[in-house]
């Protein structure tokens, strides 16, 4: 693709959208886990409580099961189609979803600060629980909704893009609220966060309704059904079950490497304000500019080989860490490693997360990326629960050793999965 083409496709309506897309789906995640422990722990909750939070987030993992649903059935939100009669589009599948999710959204979280963390625990997690089954049920009809706008060309950047959207939409609940908190009362806070779903809202008002598929299910056992079917029939069955190797697998090491990031630069004595000037700043921007080239670069090579030398990057920057775990000090050494695993994560993340929307078909594009997206969580929440007991067993120099080698079965399925000269067909 030459330059003319890369800058007509960075350029495109279509980017934007997932400018918008990335934005909506980040704020709500973030909120959850970054302002509400923060909320509850200066109202004084204890550790233990805030620690229990964390079930909270079962609606992200958990998502696919009612996923069939919004591949099936069309919301029909009062308002919405003589709106669109007017801007001269019509209604459908996914805009009458999104648009439900966004406002349920807004004002779920602009209520949390009329609860009392002392007296209405209870009430203020149940209110958690709706925002994040709001918010993942939001991720399935985006995920759905880019899939079926962007040609696959364009899933690399339009993907990573959204991708890098996501994580700066964290910034509003991680940084912005809390400094918002020290001068103005926690129901202002959550009423001015909350306002920010509106950029959500408006771009569900202005997109149009993407083509349906002349596959789209007709009924709930179709919905259910005919994703897996499709799938395993269009891959076969062995292809199939190498793909859902290949997601389980091709960021394992990198997920275990990064799991105890925290610990690790206490333990190597860095203090808690180098961690934060050094550690957490050269891993968000890496992490974006990595994303960013990532999707820029698959527009030139492709996903597949992309796959290829992002994934040798991400085996690179593991060690890295075992280099930092032997030299055990300077603050230069800190800042180089973390900035080049996180520019891994991100060009990692970038192709990964294009060809999981590659393997979709848009007609079920809902559920299968639902399922994907959940799959793909499992590597993490077992690394989340294992890596600790590795580590007090080995080491940390040695316990890299083992991520860089749980890294390479992902690579060698690439052989089966995205030959590096495989051409790439589009759909």
């Amino acid at each position: 693709m030459n330059s003319t083409s890369i800058k007509q496709a960075l350029l495109n309506r279509r980017m934007l959208i997932c400018i918008f897309t990335g934005f909506a789906s980040g704020m709500p995640l973030y909120l959850l886990i970054s302002l509400v422990p923060a909320w509850l722990r200066s109202e004084g909750v204890g550790l233990k409580e805030i620690g229990f939070f964390a079930l909270i987030g079962l609606p992200y993992t958990w998502k696919f099961f009612w996923s069939p649903l919004l591949d099936r059935y069309r919301l029909a939100i009062p308002g919405l189609s003589r709106l669109d009669s007017v801007l001269g589009f019509g209604g459908g599948l996914r805009r009458g979803w999104m648009l439900a999710t966004q406002i349920g959204l807004l004002l779920s979280i602009a209520a949390l600060g009329f609860f009392n963390p002392n007296t209405d625990i209870w009430s203020i997690a149940w209110l958690c629980l709706l925002i994040a089954f709001l918010s993942a049920t939001q991720d399935i009809v985006l995920d759905a909704y880019r899939r079926q706008i962007l040609p696959d060309q364009e899933l690399g950047l339009g993907n990573s893009i959204h991708v890098n959207a996501y994580r700066i939409a964290g910034l509003v609940p991680g940084s912005l609220s809390l400094i918002l908190a020290d001068s103005l009362p926690w129901q202002t806070v959550f009423m001015i966060t909350a306002a920010f779903m509106l950029v959500g809202i408006l771009m569900t008002l202005s997109i149009a309704e993407p083509k349906t598929d002349a596959r789209h299910p007709t009924t709930l056992n179709q919905a259910i059904i005919e994703p897996f079917k499709e799938f395993f029939s269009r891959q076969g069955v062995q292809q199939a079950c190498l793909i859902l190797a290949f997601m389980l697998l091709y960021k394992l090491g990198d997920s275990m490497a990064t799991a105890l990031a925290t610990p690790f630069y206490l333990d190597m004595g860095f203090t808690k304000t180098e961690i934060g000037l050094i550690a957490k700043h050269a891993a968000l921007w890496p992490m974006i500019v990595g994303g960013i080239l990532g999707g820029i670069l698959m527009l030139k090579i492709g996903i597949n080989r992309a796959l290829w030398l992002f994934g040798l990057v991400q085996i690179v920057s593991i060690l890295g860490f075992a280099l930092l775990a032997r030299v055990g000090e300077g603050l230069w050494l800190l800042g180089l490693v973390i900035s080049f695993e996180y520019l891994g994560v991100g060009l990692g993340t970038a192709a990964f997360v294009a060809f999981m929307a590659r393997s979709t078909h848009p007609a079920f594009a809902a559920t299968q990326l639902a399922l994907f997206t959940a799959l793909t969580a499992v590597p993490r929440t077992v690394a989340s629960s294992v890596t600790g007991i590795i580590v007090e067993g080995v080491g940390w120099e040695s316990f890299f050793y083992i991520c860089t080698a749980l890294a390479i079965p992902g690579m060698l399925l690439l052989l089966k999965v995205a030959p590096w000269n495989q051409e790439e067909e589009s759909r």
